[in-house]
């Protein structure tokens, strides 16, 4: 009995630790929406009525969510109102995606709002369970084990884009480090491999944690340099685009935190199952 409740308060502390780094993801993500105006990871159509009307309110609605995330009160709707601002922005990158189905780039955009999505639907049911205890139904066992394998095909996604787009890739890595283009690769295959082994389910806490690792350091080691480079790479966009980069990185970091989480060691839960990434029209990791 003892047992089960130590495990049963690590995993509690599990998912305050998840809510708590989705709800700071995403309250940047907030505040970047509302100094520079623009929904991300895909604005809205240009043509769209009451177009920054609606930006700023996404905002502020993604800016309750955050705070409300760590209440435990409020803490399921939230996580289903940020989920829903990743579907809307998913739903929006389709048309650019379907464009030109055959370009990697295209699809960034989307993969960019996957990610997170699958990230809360992952926190969804940990925020669940935490209130009724490890047995979960079926629907939600269902649930997390989708919603991790989403995440899953995403880091794939990530890691094909280094193979596709190798050389480009490679002038973002830092110049302390050599063999670039071996360093592109790498953290390519260690992102197929990670999605693979999460997808599969082999040691997906670990591939997880690699994935959350590897967003983090892209983060650190790449956009946020970028800032004090003189004079600023030849990848470097401008001020405001690199900020939503950092953030987009920050908010898919945080989504891999959420999944590495959700692999926790309480009865009943499931077991199974970043290097550098880059778009040449938007770098993230």
């Amino acid at each position: 009995m003892r047992l089960q409740s130590v495990i049963r308060g690590v995993s509690v502390n599990a998912v305050a630790v998840a809510r708590g780094v989705f709800a700071l993801a995403s309250t940047s993500l907030a505040l970047w929406i509302l100094v520079f105006g623009q929904w991300v990871p895909q604005p809205l159509p240009a043509g769209l009525a009451l177009r920054d009307i609606l930006t700023y309110a996404g905002a502020v609605v993604i800016l309750l969510a955050s705070v409300g995330l760590c209440i435990a009160r409020t803490a399921v709707a939230s996580v289903l109102t940020l989920g829903a601002y990743q579907a809307v922005s998913a739903a929006l990158a389709v048309p650019q995606a379907l464009a030109t189905p055959q370009s990697l780039d295209a699809w960034y955009p989307f993969v960019e709002a996957v990610t997170p999505l699958a990230g809360a639907g992952v926190l969804y049911v940990m925020v669940r369970r935490s209130m009724r205890g490890p047995s979960a139904a079926h629907a939600e066992r269902t649930t997390l084990r989708a919603a991790q394998s989403l995440f899953g095909a995403t880091c794939v996604f990530y890691g094909a884009s280094h193979f596709a787009y190798a050389a480009y890739t490679a002038t973002l890595v830092p110049a302390w480090l050599p063999a670039p283009l071996l360093v592109a690769y790498a953290t390519g295959a260690c992102h197929v491999a990670a999605g693979l082994a999460l997808i599969i389910g082999i040691a997906p806490r670990l591939a997880a944690a690699l994935e959350a690792t590897m967003m983090s350091l892209f983060g650190l080691v790449v956009w946020i340099p970028s800032f004090f480079a003189q004079p600023h790479p030849s990848w470097a966009r401008p001020a405001a685009q690199r900020w939503s980069e950092l953030v987009v990185t920050f908010v898919l970091a945080a989504a891999a935190g959420v999944v590495t989480l959700s692999f926790g060691r309480e009865p009943g839960a499931h077991a199974s199952g970043a290097g550098l990434r880059h778009r040449p029209s938007g770098v993230a990791p």
